[in-house]
């Protein structure tokens, strides 16, 4: 005698499932085949050959490269080093840089998206102007502020001047005013960026807290601190990851602005990095320069995120 054998309909529509699923997989994996074979080629691929050359005594003039394991590591850390010495000078002056702008690129912004998130007229033309610096390129920024700033024919020193102040400040030659130089074209070249984002975090903080703060007597000031410091606390962490990284790997405003000067102060480590691997071909030594800086700014970034978590 024949059996039969009954199919539920939720076994059916289990059944009728399975081919939908892979169907959507397979299609979500089309969307990112282009970006990933785009990251793969021009991200992981540079990464892994990089990590490969740092491993070798790799001067791009000759054709032989032999492998030397960890020793470009090892001179790093080696006083008397062809590289020691200048790499940590370059990391103290990035040190510096960072130190003395993150501040400054967090506050200005987040009391500029302050201001900008009250109900007031123009705020959409103020939000263009803070914004505007950002769009010009750092090649711009650099070459225009260079010739603002020279301590001869600088326009800032004659206007000084014209106001009966100081008029000989070497704003691009001498320290520390080179790092006020950096430090507050930098602050007014990026801080438009920070400010859209805090601004636009403002913007997600319910109306309803700032209600009830109202209600339980809360001033300004604590409005402030109790409801839209918290409230940002996910975009700040952000911003301030992003920032300190950025400000880590600055090379354009140093570069054109001061040449790396007085001396090396104002080397930074991106500068000796390229210096040493385009100038110098010593693209070996470069190499494992860079992921002692990656490593570094890893840690950073580590350290970072688990404070924040630390405080939510």
């Amino acid at each position: 005698m024949a059996s039969t054998t009954l199919v539920t309909p939720a076994a059916r529509s289990a059944r009728s499932a399975r081919p939908r699923g892979v169907r959507r997989n397979l299609t979500a994996y089309a969307f990112l085949a282009p970006f990933l074979v785009l990251f793969c080629v021009f991200v992981l691929g540079p990464a892994i050959y990089g990590l490969w050359i740092s491993l070798h005594r790799w001067n791009s003039l000759l054709p032989i490269h032999p492998f030397i394991g960890l020793q470009n590591y090892v001179d790093l850390f080696t006083p008397g080093s062809t590289t020691s010495g200048d790499f940590w000078q370059s990391m103290g002056a990035t040190g510096i840089f960072t130190l003395c702008s993150v501040p400054f690129l967090l506050v200005v912004p987040l009391v500029a998206a302050v201001l900008l998130n009250q109900r007031i007229r123009g705020t959409t033309v103020f939000r263009g102007i803070f914004f505007a610096p950002y769009v010009l390129g750092v090649a711009v920024i650099g070459v225009i502020w260079k010739y603002l700033l020279d301590p001869q024919s600088g326009p800032l020193n004659h206007v000084l001047q014209a106001f009966g102040l100081p008029s000989n400040t070497p704003w691009t030659v001498d320290t520390p005013w080179v790092w006020v130089s950096l430090v507050g074209v930098t602050v007014w070249w990026t801080s438009g960026l920070n400010t859209v984002i805090i601004l636009a975090g403002l913007k997600g903080i319910g109306a309803e807290l700032y209600e009830a703060a109202s209600l339980d007597g809360a001033g300004t000031i604590r409005k402030f601190f109790s409801v839209t410091i918290p409230g940002l606390r996910p975009v700040m962490l952000f911003v301030t990851t992003t920032t300190i990284l950025a400000s880590a790997n600055m090379f354009g405003q140093s570069y054109l602005m001061t040449q790396g000067g007085p001396g090396n102060a104002t080397r930074t480590a991106i500068m000796y990095i390229s210096n040493e691997g385009l100038s110098q071909g010593q693209m070996g030594a470069a190499s494992a320069m860079s992921y002692l800086l990656f490593a570094v700014l890893a840690v950073i970034s580590i350290v970072n995120f688990r404070l924040q978590r630390e405080r939510d």
